[in-house]
């Protein structure tokens, strides 16, 4: 009860209700445990069909000679370490059958990335080779990323829906300078798209937009279920375009739970009621529910654009194509900062962040509104309200704040010029905000 209003939280991607139905449905499946697939063999049964529908959504090769495996993991994190740590091994097999140095692997991304991919490199020491950002620009170069890939790169990761700005990266061209690369070299180097918050929009809002495993060089997509997959936080998936991309030595098999069981997680042990749920949101849904819902996010994301615009506060830093969100720097950061307006919409209950932007754009920054399935229409106009009222407490402490510091040359009938002392300018101005803070002191209960 003492934290925030999670309908209000709009710093977070992650989902804040489902139907009752499903909370239901969670609550009487959270005894199960994953793991356990020869005691709670449906519940196996709904993750692969889990793992089938996304790979489909994903346009995965079907065919005799390519079969899409994936799983189910504790959110984008652990998916992007198994990812990461699939494309390692195969890279290393390669280069020791080649009988060349394997210690020193890399991974080339964009200083956009979500920390997952930091913990990645320092937890399995692989270098991560950054490509830096720029003002008006805040996704990763294709074509700065191919420069900076090597014999030792074991992939190229793109994101398809940064988190600073919700803007999809042109997998497509990379894609293409890629295969350019590795035709003149004789290399391989791979992609995995990273799409924990894009995976659930694009393929209904942007289905001509290629990104996936259309693309010949894309071998593995991580998704997140509890962001726009419309599941409560804990559920992630990782699809692999086929068998081979997935080395079979990091496939584990128990038999000590009932029966052969392969398992390729980070974990062990977890609750069965988030694939549950995503089975659920699926069936439930389907394909039309899902665009409906999507569709729906991002008009209620342009109504509070337009609002923001309307402020002539804000210059608009998001992407209309993306993740429905908004993204939004001052125009002028002289009388208060993004921070300020964040810490001052905490009084009406919003949670906005205010964050810079990474190198070399650390002199940018932004506050983000991310626009969910329970973000509605009437308090995206309510958020506008609330926003108006800080900016004019804010503009108007300013002018207050700027008027008592002020000290103005005053000249005696005798040409002598006064000014006031530093202290005395000092004592004035706590004299004035000890009376404000007077006036708003309230007697009895709060």
């Amino acid at each position: 009860m003492l934290d925030g209003n999670p309908r209000l939280n709009l710093a977070s991607f992650v989902t804040t209700w489902m139907e009752p139905e499903c909370d239901r449905l969670i609550m009487a499946a959270v005894n199960k445990n994953y793991v356990d697939m020869d005691e709670y063999p449906v519940t196996t049964e709904l993750q692969n069909r889990c793992v089938n529908m996304i790979a489909h959504l994903f346009n995965a090769p079907i065919g005799e000679d390519e079969t899409a495996v994936g799983v189910g993991t504790v959110g984008s994190s652990e998916a992007i370490m198994l990812a990461g740590l699939a494309f390692k091994r195969k890279w290393q097999n390669k280069r020791k059958a080649e009988e060349k140095p394997y210690d020193k692997p890399n991974i080339v991304t964009g200083a956009n990335v979500q920390v997952c991919w930091e913990k990645f490199a320092r937890y399995f020491e692989v270098e991560l080779k950054e490509v830096k950002l720029k003002e008006g620009y805040y996704v990763m170069d294709p074509a700065k990323a191919v420069e900076m890939v090597d014999e030792n790169t074991i992939c190229v990761a793109a994101i398809l829906g940064s988190t600073l700005t919700g803007e999809f990266e042109d997998v497509k061209l990379l894609n293409d300078l890629l295969t350019e690369k590795n035709q003149e070299t004789g290399w391989d180097t791979p992609i995995h798209v990273d799409a924990a918050s894009g995976g659930f929009i694009a393929p209904f809002l942007y289905p001509e937009l290629e990104w996936d495993f259309r693309l010949p060089l894309v071998k593995s997509i991580n998704v997140s279920g509890h962001k726009y997959g419309l599941v409560y936080a804990g559920v992630g998936w990782v699809v692999w375009r086929n068998k081979e991309d997935l080395p079979e030595e990091l496939i584990f098999h128990i038999n000590y739970l009932g029966a052969d069981q392969p398992t390729f997680t980070l974990n062990f042990s977890k609750g069965s009621s988030q694939i549950i749920a995503q089975y659920y949101q699926f069936i439930r849904l389907g394909f039309e529910g899902f665009r409906n819902i999507m569709e729906n996010c991002t008009e209620n994301a342009k109504v509070l654009k337009a609002g923001i615009e309307g402020t002539e506060t804000f210059d608009i830093v998001s992407k209309d194509v993306g993740v429905p969100l908004v993204a939004f720097s001052l125009k002028d950061s002289g009388k208060y900062t993004v921070f300020d307006v964040s810490e001052s919409l905490r009084r009406f209950g919003w949670i906005v962040p205010a964050y810079t932007m990474p190198a070399d754009a650390e002199h940018v920054a932004v506050l983000r509104v991310v626009i969910r399935e329970d973000f509605s229409r009437s308090l995206a106009e309510r958020l506008v309200t609330d926003l108006k009222k800080v900016l004019t407490e804010l503009e108007n402490r300013w002018t207050k704040s700027t008027m008592i510091a002020h000290v103005k040359a005053e000249e005696t009938p005798d040409g002598v010029v006064l000014k006031k002392s530093v202290k005395h300018t000092h004592e004035e101005i706590a004299r004035y905000w000890k009376h404000l803070v007077d006036r708003k002191k309230t007697s009895g209960v709060c």
